[in-house]
Protein backbone atom coordinates (compact mmCIF):
# COMPACT_ATOMS: atom_id res chain seq x y z
CA UNK A 1 0.00 0.00 0.00
CA UNK A 2 1.27 3.61 -0.99
CA UNK A 3 0.04 6.68 0.89
CA UNK A 4 0.97 10.54 -0.99
CA UNK A 5 0.94 13.14 1.66
CA UNK A 6 2.11 16.55 1.78
CA UNK A 7 -0.05 18.34 -1.26
CA UNK A 8 -1.73 22.07 -0.28
CA UNK A 9 -1.98 25.33 -1.89
CA UNK A 10 1.24 27.65 -2.37
CA UNK A 11 1.68 30.50 -4.60
CA UNK A 12 4.08 30.18 -7.34
CA UNK A 13 7.79 30.13 -6.69
CA UNK A 14 6.63 28.73 -4.03
CA UNK A 15 8.35 24.96 -2.97
CA UNK A 16 6.08 21.65 -1.62
CA UNK A 17 7.46 18.40 -0.76
CA UNK A 18 5.27 15.30 -1.56
CA UNK A 19 5.96 12.04 0.62
CA UNK A 20 4.90 8.55 -0.11
CA UNK A 21 5.12 6.07 2.23
CA UNK A 22 5.13 2.44 1.60
CA UNK A 23 3.56 -0.20 4.04
CA UNK A 24 3.01 -3.73 3.50
CA UNK A 25 5.72 -4.88 1.75
CA UNK A 26 9.42 -3.54 1.56
CA UNK A 27 10.14 -1.13 -1.46
CA UNK A 28 13.60 -0.89 -1.53
CA UNK A 29 14.23 -2.41 -4.18
CA UNK A 30 11.36 -0.92 -6.47
CA UNK A 31 11.35 1.57 -8.86
CA UNK A 32 9.12 4.14 -7.28
CA UNK A 33 7.55 6.52 -9.99
CA UNK A 34 5.26 9.87 -9.58
CA UNK A 35 2.57 11.09 -11.82
CA UNK A 36 0.49 13.96 -11.79
CA UNK A 37 -3.22 14.34 -13.40
CA UNK A 38 -4.55 18.15 -14.43
CA UNK A 39 -8.45 18.50 -14.75
CA UNK A 40 -9.29 17.52 -17.94
CA UNK A 41 -6.07 15.83 -19.13
CA UNK A 42 -4.42 12.60 -19.23
CA UNK A 43 -1.76 11.26 -15.95
CA UNK A 44 1.63 12.38 -16.46
CA UNK A 45 4.98 11.11 -15.74
CA UNK A 46 7.06 13.20 -13.45
CA UNK A 47 10.01 11.44 -12.10
CA UNK A 48 11.02 8.21 -10.82
CA UNK A 49 13.76 6.66 -8.82
CA UNK A 50 15.54 2.86 -8.70
CA UNK A 51 16.85 1.77 -5.80
CA UNK A 52 20.42 2.84 -6.51
CA UNK A 53 18.88 6.49 -6.47
CA UNK A 54 19.54 6.67 -10.05
CA UNK A 55 16.66 9.24 -11.31
CA UNK A 56 14.36 10.10 -14.30
CA UNK A 57 12.54 13.15 -15.10
CA UNK A 58 9.90 14.48 -17.27
CA UNK A 59 11.48 17.61 -19.53
CA UNK A 60 8.85 19.94 -18.03
CA UNK A 61 9.87 19.75 -14.14
CA UNK A 62 13.76 18.74 -14.75
CA UNK A 63 15.37 21.41 -12.70
CA UNK A 64 12.30 22.42 -10.59
CA UNK A 65 11.71 18.97 -9.21
CA UNK A 66 13.47 16.07 -7.39
CA UNK A 67 12.73 13.06 -6.54
CA UNK A 68 14.98 10.78 -3.33
CA UNK A 69 14.10 7.85 -1.15
CA UNK A 70 14.67 7.05 2.35
CA UNK A 71 14.80 2.85 1.82
CA UNK A 72 14.75 2.73 6.09
CA UNK A 73 11.33 4.19 6.18
CA UNK A 74 10.52 2.87 3.08
CA UNK A 75 9.20 5.97 2.10
CA UNK A 76 10.45 8.55 -1.21
CA UNK A 77 9.62 11.90 -1.58
CA UNK A 78 9.34 14.70 -4.51
CA UNK A 79 10.61 18.26 -3.88
CA UNK A 80 9.05 20.62 -6.22
CA UNK A 81 10.78 23.65 -6.77
CA UNK A 82 9.73 26.89 -8.46
CA UNK A 83 6.25 25.41 -8.88
CA UNK A 84 3.97 26.98 -11.77
CA UNK A 85 0.42 27.28 -11.81
CA UNK A 86 0.49 24.76 -14.59
CA UNK A 87 1.53 22.52 -11.60
CA UNK A 88 -1.55 22.44 -10.34
CA UNK A 89 -3.05 19.06 -10.20
CA UNK A 90 -3.42 15.92 -8.42
CA UNK A 91 0.17 14.11 -7.74
CA UNK A 92 0.34 9.87 -7.64
CA UNK A 93 2.70 7.78 -5.79
CA UNK A 94 3.68 4.48 -8.14
CA UNK A 95 5.87 1.36 -7.10
CA UNK A 96 7.19 -1.99 -9.62
CA UNK A 97 9.66 -4.16 -9.07
CA UNK A 98 10.88 -3.52 -12.04
CA UNK A 99 14.54 -1.79 -12.06
CA UNK A 100 14.32 0.35 -14.81
CA UNK A 101 13.51 3.71 -16.93
CA UNK A 102 9.19 3.57 -15.96
CA UNK A 103 7.61 6.48 -17.35
CA UNK A 104 4.16 5.02 -18.67
CA UNK A 105 1.29 4.78 -16.44
CA UNK A 106 0.74 0.77 -17.49
CA UNK A 107 4.80 0.35 -16.08
CA UNK A 108 3.67 0.26 -12.70
CA UNK A 109 1.79 -2.24 -10.30
CA UNK A 110 1.05 -0.51 -7.16
CA UNK A 111 -0.26 3.11 -7.13
CA UNK A 112 -1.51 5.34 -3.65
CA UNK A 113 -3.85 7.64 -4.03
CA UNK A 114 -3.80 11.00 -5.14
CA UNK A 115 -2.66 14.21 -3.65
CA UNK A 116 -3.75 17.49 -4.43
CA UNK A 117 -1.40 20.48 -5.29
CA UNK A 118 -2.59 23.87 -5.82
CA UNK A 119 -0.51 26.66 -7.38
CA UNK A 120 -1.96 29.97 -6.89
CA UNK A 121 -0.78 32.92 -9.47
Amino acid sequence: QLQASGGGLVQAGGSLRLSCAASGRTFSSYTMGWFRQAPGKEREFMASIIWSGNTFYADSVKGRFAVSRDNAKNTVYLQMNSLKPEDTAVYYCAADSRVARLTRMSDYDYWGQGTQVTVSS
